[in-house]
C-alpha cells in the first residue's frame, strides 16, 4: 500500500517517512486510535516504504518487485497476526481471507472480520498456538536486504500466554524485524508490552477529509457532509453510514421500541397498555439476547443507544445545531428528546455503558437486557432536576 492512497493522515505519514529516512527505526511500534481511521493502512504503506528499494521522499516506487509484492500483501517477509477462532487454528490458516478483506475492503473492524470468517456469533482471540508461528517466521533470514516485518492486528486480543511470549521477543527482537502493532484499545496490553513499544496516536480524521472521501465515492455532497459530522473521525464509519440499508437502520428501530416501551410502562397510567409494552419489552430482550444476534453486535447496538441519548440530551436543551443524526433520527427526536433531561441523562448513559461492559465480560446476556428495560422504566421516568 501507498501513503497516498490512504485518507487523510498527513501528519503520520510525515512521521513515519521521516523516521525510515533518518534511520531511526523503531523494533516495536504501536498504531492506537478509534476503528476506521486508517491505522492497519498507515502499517502497511510503513512496511512497504521500509522494504522499498527505489523509495522516494515522499511514498515507494510502487512498481518495483518489492513494491508488487507487497501491494499483493505476498511478500515472503510481511508476515500477519490477527484474531480467529479455534485455539488448534493459526493464522496462515486465514490468509486467504485476510488478504481478501484488506485489498477489497481496505478499511474494516472486527466484525466485518468475524463475517469475513463466516462466524458473526463468536468471540475470537489470538491463541498461544500462534506464539510458535511468530518465532518459527522470525527465525528466518529476511528474504531481501530489507526488514522482516510482522504486523499485528488487534494484538489486545491475546491471551495472557501468547501476550507474555510476545513481550520476550519484544525485549530480545531478532535483528532487522519491525513489530508493528494495530490497536483499537492499547490499554488492554500488558503494561510490561505498552513500556517497550512506541506509541504512535493515530487521531480522528477531519469531518471535511471524510466527506471529500465520500463525495469521490459518488455520495451527494449534502449527504456526504451529514453522514461525516456524524461518523465521529471515523472513515469506516461513514462509509457503513453511506452504504447502510434495512439492516443497519434497524439499530434505531430496536432503539425506538426500547424507549417506548419504556415510556408506556413507567409513565402511561393505562394498565392494559403498560401489560402490553411490558410484554413486548421482555420479547425484545430475548430477540437481543438471542445467540444469532452476536455479541459484537449487541456492543454496537448499546454503543449507538448511548450516542443517541447524547444527540437527544443536546437537542433538548437547546442546541440542535450541535446534533450528529441522520434525517430519521432527527425525526424521531424532535418528539422524544424532550424525555432525555438532567434528571435521567447521566442514569440512562450509565445503564447503557454498563450493559455494554457486561456483554464485553460474557455476561448473560438475557439477563442483561431485560434487566436494562426494567432500568429504563425507571429512569424514562424521572423528573428534571
Amino acid at each position: 500500500m501507498l501513503f497516498r492512497e490512504i485518507i487523510g493522515q498527513e501528519a503520520v505519514k510525515r512521521q513515519l517517512r521521516q523516521s525510515v529516512r533518518e534511520g531511526r527505526i523503531p523494533h516495536a511500534q504501536l498504531f492506537a486510535g478509534i476503528s476506521g481511521i486508517g491505522k492497519l493502512q498507515l502499517a502497511l504503506a510503513y512496511a512497504q516504504y521500509l522494504n522499498c528499494p527505489h523509495r522516494t521522499d515522499e511514498d515507494s516506487c510502487g512498481v518495483c518487485p518489492t513494491c508488487l509484492q507487497f501491494n499483493k500483501l505476498q511478500h515472503p517477509d510481511l508476515h500477519f497476526v490477527f484474531p480467529i477462532v479455534g485455539s488448534d487454528e493459526v493464522c496462515d490458516n486465514f490468509l486467504e481471507n485476510w488478504r481478501e478483506i484488506i485489498l477489497n475492503s481496505r478499511y474494516f473492524d472486527l466484525d466485518d472480520w468475524h463475517r469475513a470468517l463466516g462466524v458473526e456469533t463468536k468471540q475470537s482471540m489470538i491463541y498461544e498456538k500462534e506464539s510458535g508461528e511468530i518465532l518459527r517466521k522470525l527465525s528466518l533470514k529476511p528474504y531481501g536486504d530489507g526488514y522482516k516485518v510482522m504486523i499485528i492486528w488487534q494484538p489486545e486480543k491475546m491471551n495472557i500466554t501468547t501476550a507474555n511470549k510476545l513481550l520476550k521477543l519484544l525485549e530480545e527482537p531478532p535483528e532487522r524485524t519491525v513489530f508493528l502493532m494495530v490497536s483499537e484499545h492499547p490499554e488492554q496490553l500488558l503494561a510490561t508490552i505498552q513500556s517497550r513499544v512506541q506509541t504512535i496516536r493515530v487521531p480522528r480524521l477531519e469531518a471535511e477529509t471524510i466527506a471529500a472521501a465520500l463525495v469521490q465515492e459518488g455520495v451527494a455532497p449534502g449527504r456526504a457532509t451529514d453522514i461525516a459530522r456524524i461518523a465521529n473521525g471515523s472513515y469506516l464509519t461513514a462509509k457503513k453510514k453511506a452504504a447502510e440499508g434495512d439492516e443497519n437502520k434497524q439499530e434505531l428501530r430496536d432503539f425506538i421500541a426500547l424507549f417506548r416501551d419504556a415510556y408506556t410502562v413507567g409513565v402511561l397510567r393505562d394498565p392494559q397498555k403498560k401489560y402490553e409494552s411490558l410484554k413486548r419489552l421482555r420479547q425484545w430482550s430475548m430477540e437481543m439476547a438471542d445467540s444469532k444476534v452476536g455479541r459484537e453486535r449487541q456492543k454496537h447496538f448499546l454503543q449507538y443507544a448511548q450516542q443517541q441519548v447524547r444527540e437527544n440530551y443536546i437537542r433538548n436543551v437547546g442546541r440542535p445545531e450541535l446534533n450528529y443524526q441522520m434525517e430519521e433520527e432527527r425525526d424521531f427526536s424532535v418528539k422524544f428528546a424532550p424525555f432525555i433531561h438532567s434528571g435521567n441523562v447521566e442514569g440512562i448513559m450509565n445503564q447503557l455503558d454498563l450493559a455494554e461492559r457486561q456483554i464485553e465480560q460474557n455476561g448473560n446476556a438475557k439477563m442483561i437486557f431485560f434487566d436494562l428495560c426494567l432500568q429504563m422504566i425507571v429512569l424514562i421516568k424521572k423528573p428534571k432536576i
